[in-house]
């Protein structure tokens, strides 16, 4: 007699949502490029992610082919630079910056457009195959990336592809050391070049489609990107505030409550930690 064949298991595919919280629950092994790429599900929700990941590959390995063994660093810069900015066409939108498909990879791939964070992601995956360390620094205003060479630092625009002195750099950050009450607190230039985390940079693409999304009134647009936010940023009692404000706009009651909750827990930790250093301080500065 023979037993009854069990019917297989089935598992049901994670969301959208539910695969960004897995790309970013390390903050360690945060696989950047991927999660960058997967933003785009929201708006593209048949998008094959690693197929995505597949060009930026292909692209990367046509130009390691080109590249010889024994090139110096910064031949290979040059090299990379004719390649990407020239070759491959890639450039900011400058035509429509504040497009949202700018801060969506697969369409920067497509259109080759795109917002200098986004081309900077590019950029430093196409390097990374040529041995090339390159790092994104969040610099104000403008998202540039660098790289470390004999006797100092390379910082390049990846809007425009142009190589930027000391002088430049100091030219545009001006605007910033006479705003007013702008919080601008970095008191020299190195500070304002350090390079930027995976976690970083990734928060910083979701705020720019945050900040297009809000301005234009799209509640739910905004919301979907809150919840990417606050996956990336878990312990930012500010990001959770802010995703509170968009159900409750929504109309979303429990959800704002709960939400709200969890910042203002999160915010009331905040203040316990920095308590005894403020504490000290004060102590310090004591008649």
């Amino acid at each position: 007699m023979s037993l009854p064949v069990p019917p297989p298991v089935q598992f049901a595919a994670p969301s959208a949502l539910e695969f960004f919280a897995s790309l970013v629950a390390d903050d360690a092994s945060l696989p950047l490029l991927e999660a960058a790429v997967a933003v785009a599900q929201d708006e593209m929700p048949g998008l094959d992610v690693q197929a995505a990941l597949a060009e930026v590959d292909t692209l990367a390995e046509r130009l390691c082919r080109r590249v010889p063994a024994d090139a110096a660093p910064l031949q290979r810069l040059r090299l990379l630079n004719q390649y990407f900015f020239h070759e491959l066409g890639f450039a900011g939108n400058v035509n429509d910056y504040h497009d949202p498909r700018n801060s969506l990879l697969p369409e920067v791939l497509r259109t080759r457009r795109g917002i200098p964070l986004t081309l900077a992601l590019l950029y430093i995956e196409i390097a990374r195959p040529l041995g090339l360390a390159v790092q994104g620094v969040s610099f104000p205003g403008h998202f540039l990336v660098k790289l470390a060479v004999a006797g100092g630092e390379v910082v390049i625009d990846p809007f425009t592809g142009q190589s930027l002195t000391r002088e430049a750099l100091e030219e545009r950050l001006l605007p910033f050391r006479r705003a007013p009450d702008a919080g601008f607190s970095a008191p020299t230039l190195a500070a304002w070049l350090q390079a930027a985390s995976a976690s970083e940079m990734l928060a910083r693409l979701l705020r720019n489609l945050r900040e297009i999304h809000r301005q234009a009134g799209d509640l739910p647009r905004w919301l979907a990107v809150q919840r990417r936010l606050v996956l990336v940023l878990p312990h930012a009692w500010a990001e959770h505030q802010e995703l509170a404000l968009v159900h409750a706009r929504l109309g979303e009651h429990d959800a704002a409550a709960q939400a709200l909750a969890l910042g203002e827990a999160l915010r009331a930790d905040a203040a316990r930690a920095d308590a005894p250093t403020a504490d000290r301080a004060r102590r310090r500065h004591a008649p």
